[in-house]
């Protein structure tokens, strides 16, 4: 078998020398790499980006997003802020409290220049069922409409650790982060959702959603008879997950029970779902790496210094490279790695840091699974842009 061509990754560190900021180098940075190859004349641009978890402050700070948006701008494109909502509860569940955590962090078009689109709709039920061509897991990615929507999606991810992904890169960003509600469900989740009784009002909310006929309602004993309480019948429920979004009291749970190598393998097929037959380009920046998502409501302090901006059309060697630059990177002391490497002072994989931060999760598998169906390669020709 022929060996695949490498593809090319570049590469700009965040040193200034007091004659340029580091926006002038991501802004060169992308033109190196090739994003004005593409026809965004008159085009609607998704950026796909985490808006951050209300409480984090290690997600990207708006002024490296503003430097896309003023770039697609310039080459004639309609750029849009993204994300889909989230599946836990938090501050970004539904499209209204996602907007407030946008806001709150900055991403407004005061500050970036331009509009957010929650792509899922109001309550992460308006999504577009998506084939995923030589997917093994998915069969079709159910993605945000404003996503698929657009005629040109750009990733802006900020590359940090995570906690079943091993490592939250562009593969995540794009695969998870891009899912529908039902669609995170569809990652995450081997099972189907259950009722917290507890949180139940009965408001049959459930029901009226379900295609399937799944829910049944009985009698509260407990507020003697006065409220109904759902319950799901699995032998009919189809695992969709829209009654988990309509759920107004958040009573509607799913288990977090995906093995890790299937969450990663399907976050690879979503991903796939999101850039096949359009175009797409990728930016990576690898400073703040702290241990864990910007899902969270804390951020833990970096486990390395900052390493740089990076830039590709392929998703899979960018993840790759910037995994490759923070296990080359020393560790900072005093952070979960230096912690977690105490605890466990005989790993025979002492060198990769996300395995020592998070030892039960396998980044390797989703890569491997991105070059096996085609959605990059693992090899890459990385050009240093000073």
């Amino acid at each position: 078998m022929p060996e695949k061509t490498p593809s090319k990754v570049y590469f700009t560190d965040f040193r200034t020398y007091g004659r340029q900021s580091t926006l002038v180098k991501l802004d060169r940075l992308c033109r190196k790499a090739g994003i004005e190859t593409i026809d965004f004349d008159n085009k609607f641009v998704a950026i796909k980006l985490h808006l951050g978890e209300p409480g984090g402050t290690a997600y990207l700070r708006p002024n490296y997003v503003k430097v896309i948006v003023d770039l697609i701008r310039e080459l004639g494109g309609k750029p849009f802020l993204t994300d889909c909502n989230t599946l836990y509860v938090g501050g970004r569940k539904n499209a209204l409290d996602h907007l407030d955590s946008a806001y709150t962090n900055g991403f407004n078009p005061f500050c970036t220049g331009c509009h957010v689109i929650i792509a899922d709709g109001l309550k992460g039920t308006d999504d577009v069922e998506v084939p995923v061509v030589g997917g093994e897991f998915v069969e079709k990615a159910k993605i945000g409409r404003a996503i698929m929507d657009a005629d040109v999606f750009v990733s802006v991810t900020h590359f940090k650790g995570h906690e079943q992904a091993g490592f939250g890169g562009t593969i995540k960003n794009i695969g998870m982060g891009s899912g529908s509600r039902a669609g995170k469900m569809e990652q995450h989740s081997a099972g189907k959702p259950s009722v917290d009784q507890d949180e139940c009002i009965g408001c049959r909310q459930c029901a009226k959603i379900c295609a399937h006929d799944a829910f049944s309602f009985s009698p509260d004993p407990v507020r003697g008879g006065k409220h109904v309480l759902a319950l799901i019948d699995h032998d009919k429920c189809v695992g969709c997950g829209r009654c988990i979004a309509v759920c107004n009291q958040d009573a509607i749970q799913t288990d977090y029970d995906a093995a890790v190598d299937v969450l990663n393998d399907k976050m690879v097929e979503y991903a796939k779902a999101v850039v096949d037959g359009r175009p797409s380009f990728h930016v990576s920046l690898v400073m703040d790496v702290t241990p864990n998502c910007d899902c969270h409501n804390e951020s833990d302090s970096a486990i390395v210094p900052n390493i740089g901006m990076f830039a590709s059309f392929d998703p899979v060697a960018l993840d790759q490279a910037c995994v490759d630059a923070v296990n080359a990177a020393p560790k900072l002391p005093g952070t979960e790695l230096t912690d977690m490497e105490a605890k466990h002072p005989d790993d025979d994989q002492m060198d990769d840091h996300f395995h020592m931060v998070h030892p039960d999760t396998r980044w390797q598998e989703m890569l491997a699974h991105g070059e096996k169906i085609g959605l990059g390669t693992r090899s890459y020709e990385l050009v240093t842009i000073r």
